[in-house]
């Protein structure tokens, strides 16, 4: 029993009892622990918080760029709603424009739908480079960012009857040259995009300029449209 009690209290050469090392030791150890559990818990709120902060800013995407007019409250989702309105404002008639709204939703919503959220049909800006298909041009990367050598071949190879335009059928020659055989479901993604920029953007002659695409890629397009509407419609 003596033994034992003498054991418990040998002092180290400071002066200093091992119960009394070992306890401070178990402090320091229980304060990392919660000094860790603190920053862990941090990391995770400022994450759920920036999937909640708009994406508009100096780091935006060229595809951000493109699918920003379509936001009009520029919370960073696209609802069908937005859409709708979106596609009627740059001239689309009401019941086209809802179609097309909806098959552009229910195919790229769940698409952009950030990780640990439900699948929706909602379009969410920060993730818009999901939405990226096989069967486009390439002028976008897998991030958004536009890519010009891949936009300037699409005129160097299928612009054949007017310089940097493109006609309906070539447009079409386009989309068939495109088409990755091996995913035959990104074929009316691709399709559907070309379909509504050629009926929007198309001189009275027919054909889609160089510098209207351009200006679809960097979403410049959609106000002048917009504005060209609304002109039109207080005119008649």
């Amino acid at each position: 029993m003596q033994t034992v009690l003498v054991s418990v209290h040998i002092h180290s050469s400071s002066g200093t009892t091992i119960g009394a090392r070992r306890r401070r030791h178990g402090r320091r150890q229980t304060m990392a622990s919660i000094g860790g559990f603190r920053a862990s818990y941090m990391d995770r709120l400022l994450g759920q918080l920036s999937l909640a902060v708009p994406p508009y800013g100096p780091n935006m995407t060229d595809l951000m760029h493109h699918v920003e007019f379509f936001d009009k409250n520029k919370d960073g989702i696209i609802t069908l709603t937005e859409s709708i309105q979106s596609f009627i404002a740059i001239g689309m008639e009401p019941a086209f424009a809802t179609a097309t709204a909806t098959s552009t939703h229910a195919t790229f919503g769940p698409l952009t739908t950030p990780p640990g959220k439900l699948p929706s049909m909602n379009i969410h800006v920060s993730h818009i480079h999901g939405a990226i298909h096989a069967s486009d041009t390439g002028a976008y990367d897998r991030t958004g960012r536009f890519v010009p050598e891949n936009f300037e071949k699409i005129f160097k190879k299928h612009s054949h009857i007017k310089r940097d335009a493109l006609a309906w059928w070539e447009v079409e020659e386009m989309l068939i040259a495109n088409r990755d055989l091996l995913n035959p479901l990104s074929w009316p993604p691709a399709e559907l995009e070309w379909q509504v920029i050629y009926m929007l953007g198309k001189d009275r002659f027919g054909y889609l300029h160089k510098d209207t695409v351009r200006g679809v890629y960097d979403g410049t397009v959609f106000p002048k449209l917009a504005n060209r509407s609304l002109t039109l419609h207080s005119e008649v």
